[in-house]
């Protein structure tokens, strides 16, 4: 280095480092922009950061790795109580050069007091909402159908609310969606009873060893599906013993799934975008690693 000592240095890149996490949203998302979607992440492995009162330190963080867009949980969620004032929320949202179009919300939110969290999404600028699971009983893997199709018709109901609201409605798919009914998955048969216009489902690629494989449902559901949770998924590995211990994770770009093929199938199926789902090492390489996919 010369002409420049190095404290001097130092302080020109990290003032160049502020300067980027408050570029305009749409000059960084030239940059960080693959497969014409803006990189996104789900807060929740973030939640510690939230409950602790640090989400304007989180957003600025996202924005410094190239994150564009943000997934939040509901104030339903002990850790997102701090989240309540929807419009301070979006304030510190934009603030630092972010979106966030997508919450999940609790089902216990949505059966006694829909409305108000209809009005605080409107006020955060979200377009979606949707839960985790219908969070059905189910027992050594195996649901009844009627209750898969009592919550169904209950899901369309509120779905339909929602959509008179001006928003979408979506579904995860988490423990009760990947259980069986009468011999069938959970999954698909609420993919037949759910209104395909009243709600859209959020694929989660941890879950594909249950699930099955994203490509092929978003070549057989066009339209159906929202948007996707990533995770690195290592299929090569030994699937995780039920009611064991979790494997590691990988981080997205590390593992052995084709995501140029992934996005490719996800864009042309109606998937409207995607949110990183890991903590925060595996969230800094999996942003890293998107960057590196053409639109």
């Amino acid at each position: 280095m010369t002409g420049i000592s190095r404290r001097e240095f130092l302080k020109q890149s990290a003032a160049t480092s502020a300067a980027a996490a408050f570029l305009p949203i749409a000059a960084r998302e030239m940059q960080t922009n693959p497969l014409g979607m803006p990189i996104g992440s789900q807060t929740w492995p973030h939640r510690q950061r939230i409950k602790d009162g640090d989400f304007a330190g989180l957003c600025r963080d996202m924005a410094a790795i190239g994150i564009g867009s943000i997934e939040l949980c509901s104030p339903g969620y002990a850790e997102f109580t701090s989240l309540s004032d929807g419009k301070q929320t979006r304030k510190i949202i934009e603030d630092h050069g972010l979106v966030c179009p997508s919450a999940h919300v609790t089902l216990e939110e949505l059966r006694n007091g829909q409305q108000q969290v209809l009005a605080w999404a409107h006020d955060v600028g979200m377009t979606q909402i949707g839960t985790a699971t219908l969070n059905g009983k189910s027992e050594n893997g195996v649901a009844a159908m009627d209750l898969v199709k009592r919550l169904a018709d209950e899901y369309n109901r509120i779905s339909e609310t929602t959509a008179k609201a001006g928003l979408q409605q979506f579904l995860h798919d988490e423990i009760f969606e990947m259980a069986k009914a009468d011999g069938r998955l959970v999954y698909e048969v609420l993919l037949e009873l759910l209104d395909p216009k009243l709600v859209k489902m959020q694929f989660q690629m941890s879950a594909m060893r249950t699930i099955g494989d994203p490509v092929t449902y978003f070549a057989k559901y066009p339209g159906r599906f929202l948007s996707m949770h990533l995770q690195g998924v290592d299929l090569n590995a030994p699937a995780p013993v039920p009611g064991g211990p979790r494997p590691p994770q990988v981080a997205v770009g590390h593992d052995s799934l084709d995501w140029p093929k992934i996005f490719a199938a996800a864009k042309a199926g109606g998937v409207k975008n995607y949110f990183l789902e890991q903590n925060w090492e595996l969230t800094v390489q999996g942003a890293a690693y998107l960057k590196t996919l053409n639109a």
